[in-house]
């Protein structure tokens, strides 16, 4: 845009001081000659009215009109030249031609030649044997002397009213390019879901008018999203009642065993409602959250051995020493991790080993959770709602989602057996924490733990 407005500028500009340049050159030219020729005519006039006295007394004068001829002849200036009725000619070589002749019956006249000049003939009357002429000759050269000096200063102008205006064009250029790109620098945060993302109203009426609109637009996005996770919020309140309800009656049951086995799944679907208003109430801009992905493993992995134990199967935890940070909220990442084992748990055999590893790469840290069991199914799904066991499909999709959400990745393979990788970026590369909050809004709230993945 700048560089198009840059050409238009210096386009238009050069047009019109072509347009006014070309005849102010005509007219410097016609000027100097014009010049040039009055100057010739003084100063044949002035010899002229020198000469005629000098001639008219006789051989004596005219040595002294000889004299007076010389006195303006020099290097540099018009070649002048008196022509006796004779013939003979004093001062600058010339000839006797019809123009001399003509400058005879008292005519004086101004001529082009052939050969290019310009000749001036003035007519001394008085002499008693005829009447002389002085002709001045004026060479092309001193003809239009000082046009080119002219010329050049009417270039230099040209030029320098070509550069302002291009300069001027530049400021306007960069004015409007700044506007632009600091709109679109405003439209790229609030695309990456950085809601407080404003943009500043400048340059000219219709780039402001566009900024204000822009900001509606933002503002509106806001508040839309808080209505929404308040709506979520208030949704999974209303879920309490009956969620409360069903704690009641497993606590009426006869079987102690199968009351606590209904109480425990009770507790955790309302530990489950509780999360997903405790995320809907969540600020949308919020700081970056951090967790260290070691520490989770090594938590998760002991929370779930008890039950590894019972059904005979073989756990193995690998994480570094020392902190594993990532972008990561604490809770998101246990309940990833908590889908993918307990996928383990429900997907194979009782007695396959499972093992679990945080690790540092080159491409961020790294989850990696690993079964010795049948493996993922020909045609196995990461989408929410779709599984190939039966199951509701729901494991997979909190763990893909968990890393994809912070700019990670997620994939699945068979080893054999079946192993989940979740890669997350390096600490202080993930996406704004508003991109995640856009990402959570627009998919639904997150389900429980106690989800399963499809094999």
């Amino acid at each position: 845009m700048r560089g198009r407005l840059l050409l238009l500028t210096g386009a238009t500009t050069a047009l019109v001081l072509a347009a006014l340049l070309v005849p102010l050159t005509l007219l410097t030219r016609s000027h100097a000659a014009d010049r040039a020729t009055a100057e010739a005519t003084a100063r044949a006039q002035w010899v002229a009215a020198a000469a005629g006295p000098a001639l008219v007394a006789g051989a004596g004068g005219r040595e002294s009109a000889e004299q007076t001829v010389q006195s303006v002849n020099g290097p540099g200036r018009p070649s002048i030249s008196l022509v006796l009725a004779d013939g003979a000619v004093i001062g600058a070589p010339a000839r006797v031609t019809d123009a001399v002749r003509l400058a005879r019956t008292g005519r004086a006249f101004t001529y082009e030649p052939p050969d290019g000049g310009r000749v001036v003939l003035v007519p001394v009357q008085g002499p008693a044997d005829g009447t002389a002429v002085v002709q001045v000759a004026l060479a092309r050269g001193q003809l239009y002397d000082g046009v080119l000096t002219s010329w050049l200063v009417l270039a230099g102008i040209g030029v320098g009213l070509v550069l302002l205006g291009l300069l001027l064009a530049d400021r306007l250029g960069a004015r409007l390019v700044g506007a632009t790109r600091s709109l679109a620098r405003t439209a790229d945060r609030l695309a990456s879901g950085d809601l407080a993302a404003r943009a500043e109203p400048e340059g000219p009426p219709e780039l402001r008018l566009i900024a204000g609109q822009l900001n509606r637009l933002a503002a509106r996005i806001d508040e839309l999203l808080a209505a929404e996770r308040e709506n979520a919020a208030d949704l999974a309140h209303r879920l309490r009642t009956p969620v409360a309800a069903l704690r009641l009656d497993a606590e009426t049951l006869r079987d102690p065993a199968e009351a606590e086995r209904i109480a425990s799944g009770v507790a955790a679907l309302e530990h489950g409602v509780d999360e997903v208003i405790r995320t809907a109430r969540r600020p949308l801009r919020e700081a970056a959250p951090h967790a260290d992905l070691a520490a989770v493993a090594r938590e998760r992995a002991a929370f779930w051995l008890p039950l590894a134990e019972d059904q005979g199967r073989t756990v193995v935890v690998d994480t570094p020493s020392g902190p594993l940070p990532v972008t990561v909220p604490d809770d998101e990442l246990a309940a990833a991790l908590d889908a993918l084992i307990g996928n383990v748990l429900d997907h194979t055999p009782q007695g396959t080993p499972f093992r679990v590893t945080a690790r540092a790469t080159s491409d961020g840290p790294e989850l990696l959770v690993a079964d010795e069991g049948p493996g993922f199914p020909g045609t196995h799904a990461t989408e929410r709602g779709s599984s190939g066991a039966g199951s509701t499909g729901l494991g997979l999709d909190i763990a893909r989602r968990t890393a994809e959400e912070t700019g990670g990745r997620f994939r699945t393979e068979n080893v054999p057996g079946a192993q989940v990788t979740l890669t997350f970026p390096a600490a202080g590369e993930a996406e704004p924490s508003g991109n995640r909050d856009r990402n959570r809004n627009g998919s639904g709230d997150r389900a429980g733990s106690g989800d399963s993945r499809g094999r």
